[in-house]
């Protein structure tokens, strides 16, 4: 009996130990103001509403376009799907970061808020928001390859390499996040450069002045949507700071996600409806791709 009683002892000892341990490995929850809680709580909400939303109408429309567009309408509509799964993850994360007490206070439960869903949200969608675009531009076969490879490296390395730069958020260690910041800069202005420069040719040489348009206001679209987000991720080195810094870049972050995936999905519509009218009149004569 008194070494059963020891064995337990022992055992509940352990077990405190190693989850006390564990508890410490925990990246910390910041405590934030139930106004800050409730802003976060909506634009989650919303922009996993936005892009489900949007995920329907555009397969709901695949049927509408020409069979050689509809790769272009499908990954437009994936882009938005795996979006909505992860703002559902990183929803149901925030709202287990905090509960409201009995006195309505808001606290902090101790399971730690998971944004590590938004980084992989993009690893997957930002490759594809690139080859959407691709499939719906006057390009050679082989090119149309080339470019979708070259473009899909440079953006998940651009990705990559920004993620460590989000864990460095107090005023003592920015000088970390601006590294980051600076080294995935340079993926991101050559996906830029392509967009605007690399592919201008492949632009110019569609028929339809109105294609054409259309096709430079995606890729206007995209860069300027890509944009907003190095001006969130340098939130705290302006100044912006503890549970202001959290609520800005979850904000930021999901206004220029709205922006860039459900924005550039719909002109992708627009194009692949464009073309389909063309290809159905007989003035659309490329290769499929």
């Amino acid at each position: 009996m008194l070494w059963s009683k020891t064995r337990t002892t022992f055992g509940h000892s352990f077990i405190s130990q190693i989850t006390f341990k564990n508890k410490k490995k925990k990246k910390a929850v910041k405590m934030i103001s139930g106004t800050q809680f409730t802003i976060v709580y909506d634009v989650l909400s919303f922009s996993f509403a936005t892009m489900m939303a949007t995920t329907i109408f555009l397969w709901m429309r695949v049927p509408s376009v020409h069979e050689k567009y509809k790769s272009a309408l499908i990954i437009s509509g994936l882009v938005t799907f795996i979006a909505s799964y992860h703002y559902l993850r990183m929803f149901n994360s925030w709202t287990e970061a905090y509960e409201w007490t009995g006195e309505g206070e808001l606290a902090k439960t101790g399971s730690p808020f998971n944004d590590a869903y938004r980084y992989m949200d993009w690893l997957l969608t930002v490759p594809l928001l690139l080859i959407e675009i691709i499939l719906v531009m006057k390009l050679p076969a082989d090119e149309s390859k080339s470019k979708a490879t070259t473009l899909g490296i440079a953006s998940a390395a651009m990705i990559a390499i920004g993620y460590p730069g989000e864990l460095f958020m107090s005023e003592d260690n920015l000088g970390g996040r601006w590294v980051y910041w600076i080294g995935a800069m340079l993926p991101f202005l050559y996906i830029v450069q392509t967009l605007l420069v690399g592919l201008n040719d492949a632009t110019q040489s569609e028929a339809d002045p109105a294609v054409r348009k259309l096709i430079k206001g995606v890729q206007w679209w995209t860069v300027i949507a890509w944009c907003t987000y190095p001006v969130v991720y340098i939130f705290p080195m302006m100044g912006i700071s503890g549970s202001n810094a959290i609520v800005g870049i979850q904000l930021g972050y999901s206004v220029s996600d709205i922006i860039s995936k459900c924005g550039v999905g719909l002109l992708i519509y627009q194009i692949t409806i464009a073309k389909s009218l063309a290809l159905k009149n007989g003035n659309e004569e490329t290769p499929l791709l």
